[in-house]
């Protein structure tokens, strides 16, 4: 059945969608033993209908820049399964953004969403559009020109967007804020406001809080280990890397590496946090290559210098590490680099950041590997805590929600080790993810029909 749906995929998807053929090929391969031993899945098409989006929509985006310039973009949202609740994925804007890449990112999100336990469906979107170099006003226009196309397909009880790679607290203001004039409405359609009207706390440090998180259970449980006083390599000084980073030094850590487009940082003493958010941190878009302005100790390692085929950010010792930056940014190469240094540990922070043949290597020696959909769910976990909080008119406080998300992150765990445990596949933790998501997922499908 898994071969037959992958083959007629492959016919139907043209190059734009490898990424998304690796997800799904990933996650069916996962769950043959469940599919084949389960007659209702094939009855109600189950696999089928999981892998076809709902809908795709993509729309014009015309707005005026500075120069009084027309600028057009393309605008997107894939709402692909709401068996589960609303619609929820976050929205980017990046050059890079397409079809195809969102289409991996909205199936991977559903995955994702049903492993946090909590009634939300999984869906992605964004544009074109590049915030970097653009002025607040030109952002402002993008945003409401973009939200005055997107409106008609999302709502509070219906699609709920959040933030993703160039879309932070000010995007998300600037679109709910377009929002609320079109529609007159004061309700929780979006998550990641600003705290002064309706956002939640937490919600900037979220997903790399969780991660963390996570990775600590995982290391309690798996390793009898803590994190405390262990070296640990990330990749990426986006907003998921940075607060990896920064829960990653609370927990005892000394993180070594970052990165950016341009090239890595390592640090033998520690990555200071502190310069790492004045160039990075509340979108600002400084080089690293600064970081070694203030800290000449520092080694900086440019992009064309990597090693060939691998990442500079990898090419250190290090007892865990946190790829939190891009899909497919730790290749082969990179995995026998880590493992040749030692790694224990492999946690991802960013969305399918690992290519197969290097999750294949770390598994067949025995490294610890935790996918993204399950350790970066933290974000939109508490994403769905704004819209409860949104929901009943309250305001919780740091620590509540603090308490909630190490809880989830916790859950999520136990949830993935012991249903690879079940079906035989102790400490695969890609098969765990995949499998006690699905069946969440499957079982809403069959129970509401066709």
């Amino acid at each position: 059945m898994v071969d037959k749906i992958l083959a007629n995929l492959e016919k139907s998807n043209c190059a734009i969608d490898n990424t998304f053929l690796q997800a799904v090929s990933e996650v069916l391969h996962s769950l043959e033993p469940i599919v084949n031993g389960d007659s209702r899945y094939e009855t109600y098409a189950i696999l089928e209908r999981l892998v076809t989006p709902d809908r795709i929509i993509q729309f014009k985006v015309q707005w005026v820049d500075d120069q009084n310039r027309v600028q057009i973009n393309n605008g997107y949202r894939i709402q692909f399964n709401n068996s589960l609740g609303p619609y929820k994925g976050g929205l980017r804007f990046h050059p890079s953004v397409s079809i195809g890449v969102l289409k991996f990112l909205a199936f991977e999100q559903i995955f994702k969403n049903s492993l946090t336990g909590l009634p939300i469906g999984g869906a992605k979107g964004g544009s074109d559009f590049d915030p970097k170099g653009k002025s607040d006003f030109e952002i402002m226009k993008f945003c409401r020109a973009f939200m005055r196309e997107l409106h008609l397909y999302i709502g509070a009880r219906i699609d709920v967007p959040a933030g993703d790679i160039g879309v932070g607290a000010r995007e998300i203001g600037f679109l709910y804020g377009e929002y609320k004039r079109i529609t007159r409405s004061y309700d929780g359609v979006l998550s990641g406001k600003p705290y002064a009207f309706g956002g939640s706390l937490l919600r900037p440090q979220a997903t790399g809080y969780g991660v963390v998180y996570f990775a600590a259970e995982l290391l309690k449980e798996e390793l009898h280990e803590s994190l405390e006083g262990k070296s640990c390599a990330v990749s990426g000084a986006g907003n998921v890397a940075i607060h990896t980073i920064e829960k990653l030094e609370h927990f005892g850590a000394k993180v070594i590496t970052c990165s950016d487009s341009e090239g890595t940082i390592y640090d033998s003493r520690g990555i200071d946090l502190k310069i790492l958010k004045e160039l990075k941190g509340d979108e600002r878009h400084a080089s690293l290559i600064h970081y070694i302005d203030a800290i000449p100790s520092a080694v900086y390692i440019k992009k064309e210098d990597y090693p060939q085929g691998g990442h500079a950010a990898w090419s250190y010792p290090c007892f865990a590490a946190f790829p939190c930056a891009t899909q497919n940014e730790l290749s082969l190469i990179d995995a026998q680099t880590l493992i040749g240094n030692g790694v224990r540990a492999v946690i991802e922070g960013a969305n399918m950041p690992t290519t197969p043949e290097a999750i294949d290597l770390f598994q067949s020696e025995g490294v610890l590997f935790a996918p993204g959909k399950a350790a970066n769910a933290g974000g939109v976990a508490v994403s769905e805590f704004e819209m409860s909080q949104n929901a009943s008119m309250e305001k919780w406080d740091f620590n509540k929600v603090d308490r909630k998300l190490s809880e989830i992150m916790r859950h999520i765990y136990k949830r993935i080790a012991l249903t690879a445990k079940e079906y035989g596949r102790e400490r695969n933790f890609v098969d765990g993810a995949n499998i006690a998501a699905f069946k969440r997922v499957a079982e809403a499908m069959i129970l509401e029909g066709v």
